[in-house]
């Protein structure tokens, strides 16, 4: 078990239909993704994405031609409240971890914070000693 996750950068064209069609190769492989984060520039965007299988999954994509990558990420669960992500955030940056991006979802009174570090290991680290809980890779 781990607290390093790995995320699929999926590139994807900046024009209509492209993410549908995405969305279809993702199906068709059977790819189960647990949460996303669109993001955009002029000629193409990047899905980053938690799945389930995340070796799997970027094998499959890349089989069908699709341009994709890996990243260390690393999952921080928060009570669903005002003011959680300040603990993580405050912790990391008195530990001069830089916080380079970061997505989040909640549902109910879960909420989990997925973030791209320049150091996942001391992270990992920190965040623990903080007493925080981190996702863990069999979560996913």
């Amino acid at each position: 078990m781990s607290n390093i996750i790995k995320q699929l950068s999926i590139f994807v064209n900046n024009e209509p239909g492209r993410l549908a069609y995405i969305s279809s190769i993702l199906k068709e492989c059977n790819i189960n993704m647990r949460a996303f984060n669109l993001a955009e520039s002029t000629e193409f965007g990047i899905l980053r994405t938690i799945v389930d299988d995340p070796e799997d999954a970027y094998e499959k994509l890349k089989n069908k031609g699709i341009i994709v990558k890996k990243t260390d990420m690393i999952g921080v669960h928060m009570e669903d409240t005002p003011g959680a992500l300040f603990q993580a955030a405050d912790a990391l940056g008195r530990a001069s971890i830089n916080i380079e991006y970061g997505y989040a979802y909640s549902y109910k009174d879960k909420a989990i914070f997925f973030i791209r570090v320049d150091d996942p290991e001391k992270a990992v680290d920190v965040i623990s000693k903080e007493g925080i809980k981190l996702v863990a890779d069999s979560e996913i």
